[in-house]
């Protein structure tokens, strides 16, 4: 189980950013009502059914509400337009947003993993209480909820190129391993087998923190100017190379910057053509580029004179 790695993004219909606000704040909204009502639905049942475990899993669905707020401040303050302190714009805020659901995500696995170790080591079976059918039937329902709002979050992520968003899309995949992991531990329990909600909740911690490793992972890649990938930049070339009036390019660097890429290119012209012209060949491949690839903020371009 990884985190989506960035492909080249190439632009197949126009994207207003009254489009994308719209879309940024449907998310938000949806998600955030989604979990209070499933949060307050795992509390019902947990404390109507006697489950230790499902009361903490309304917690976690609680905890979903903050990690959203977070993704959806840190993709609003990434679209700040530049500015004099920050003339290559905010998208770092995305990464930033990233690494605080990141370490988020990580101290509640390790929060899950401690719990049911302790149990497990100190042998407390007797004091663990069997849980009722309601909180069965609530495990279920958050495995279904979460599940699904990790594909509709994962979705918009991908049209708005997110990091964040994709980071809060793993998390709610992440509470539909939590909600498996009570549901085995609740079944379990009703079974005559109380310890299996602790197991499982050691096993479920191995899957947060593998999740929480590749957010963390991506946020600070993206942080260190690192390049987009041989794949990318291959897909970049041939296209420029493909231009009218390029002889070859002679040169291709991409760097990451948030969900943005930025590009610096050296390219072949026609050596005997005036100044204007090959100035004016440069723009073309210029808008060309930031147009096809909707993730390339800025390509700056070199122009190199052909040997004819």
């Amino acid at each position: 189980m990884t985190a989506d790695k960035q492909k080249p993004a190439v632009k197949t219909a126009p994207q207003t950013r009254k489009d994308e606000e719209t879309i940024i704040r449907h998310i938000s909204m949806t998600t955030i009502l989604g979990n209070v009502i499933l949060a307050a639905l795992k509390l019902f049942a947990g404390i109507a059914g006697k489950s230790g475990a499902m009361i903490s899993d309304a917690v976690h669905s609680l905890s979903d509400v903050f990690t959203t707020v977070i993704a959806f401040l840190g993709v609003r303050l990434s679209q700040k337009a530049a500015d004099r302190e920050h003339p290559y714009g905010h998208e770092r805020f995305e990464c930033v947003a990233s690494l605080l659901l990141g370490a988020f995500l990580m101290a509640i696995g390790l929060g899950i993993g401690k719990t049911g170790l302790e149990n497990i080591v100190a042998g407390r079976y007797a004091a663990l209480s069997v849980p009722g059918a309601i909180a069965l039937a609530a495990a279920i329902v958050s495995i279904i909820s979460k599940e699904a709002m990790y594909w509709y979050t994962r979705h918009y992520a991908k049209i708005l190129n997110s990091a964040a968003f994709m980071a809060d899309a793993w998390h709610h995949r992440s509470d539909a391993f939590s909600s498996i992991g009570s549901l085995i531990g609740i079944a379990g329990a009703m079974l005559g087998f109380p310890i299996m909600d602790s197991v499982a909740s050691v096993v479920i911690c191995l899957f947060i923190l593998k999740v929480s490793y590749d957010i963390l992972k991506d946020a600070v890649v993206k942080m260190l100017d690192t390049s987009c990938g041989e794949e990318y930049e291959k897909a970049l070339s041939e296209y420029i190379a493909s231009q009218k009036d390029v002889v070859q390019v002679d040169m291709l660097h991409s760097r990451m910057f948030g969900n943005k890429t930025y590009v610096d290119l050296a390219i072949q012209v026609d050596g005997s053509l005036p100044l204007w012209e090959a100035h004016a060949i440069a723009e073309r491949i210029h808008d060309s580029v930031e147009e096809r690839f909707s993730d390339v903020k800025h390509i700056t371009i070199h122009l190199n004179p052909a040997v004819q």
